[in-house]
Formats: C-alpha cells, structure tokens, sequence
C-alpha cells in the first residue's frame, strides 16, 4: 500500500495574530464582535483546511499588476526578502474571503499565514472624519 504524502503544516506568523487582534478590536468599536468569532470559525473549518489540501489555491500576489512607482517599488521590496526564502515567486499567494483578504506564503511543506484584513479596515471613516 503506497505512503501517503504528509498534508503541509498551517503556521500563523506574529503578524498574522496581530492582524487578528487589529480585526477583534475593529468589529468590536463596530458592534460587530460576532463576527470575529465568525471569522475564527472560517478560519479552522475552512480556510487552513483548504490550504492544507491545495497549497496553491490562492491567487500569485507578486504577478498582480502595479499601476503606480509606490506599487512597484513595494513589490520590488517584498520580492528580494522572499527570493532569499525560495526561488518560486509565486509562493506568495493571497486568498479570497468575503469580508477578508489573506496572504499566505506556501513553501515546502510549510504554510504560513502572513496577513489579513477585513476590507472595510481599509476605508476611510467619513463619520469620524467630521465629528473629531
């Protein structure tokens, strides 16, 4: 009976937890806390099972297209650290959710969860603009 191939491990790297902290406290100042915990569950019944069955499912980040000089010399940054790990560029990945986006660096048997953020972390409070 032949071996079968050991599944790759899911590792969250500090960043990734402090992204999450930064993701608990955002929903909570939204009165949203259930949805962390929503988040959480995604996370453990989907998403790490997911990456642990297909590594590569996520989208190649590095073969975005860059549109502007900051975009460019950003992803030129971030390239020379990853070629010094591994020679595939497309290990750096990102994976789709509803609410999140999440990177991930798929190397050997290795995935390390890097980054993620709710897409409205990103936008700009307008409310809070006016009313500080």
């Amino acid at each position: 009976m032949p071996r079968r191939a050991k599944p790759p491990v899911v590792k969250l790297t500090a960043n990734f937890e402090r992204n999450l902290a930064d993701i608990e406290r955002f929903l909570a100042e939204a009165e949203a806390p259930q949805a962390f915990d929503a988040l959480l569950d995604e996370l453990m019944d989907t998403v790490i099972p997911n990456l642990e069955r297909f590594p590569g499912m996520g989208r190649p980040f590095l073969r975005r297209p860059t549109h502007s000089v900051e975009a460019a010399n950003a992803v030129d940054a971030l390239a020379a650290p990853l070629a010094a790990l591994t020679a595939d560029r497309d290990a750096l990945r990102e994976y789709v959710l509803k609410h999140y986006l999440l990177l991930y660096a798929a190397m050997g048997n290795t995935i390390h969860l890097l980054a993620i953020r709710h897409q409205r972390q990103l936008s700009f409070n307008f409310e809070k603009l006016w009313t500080d």
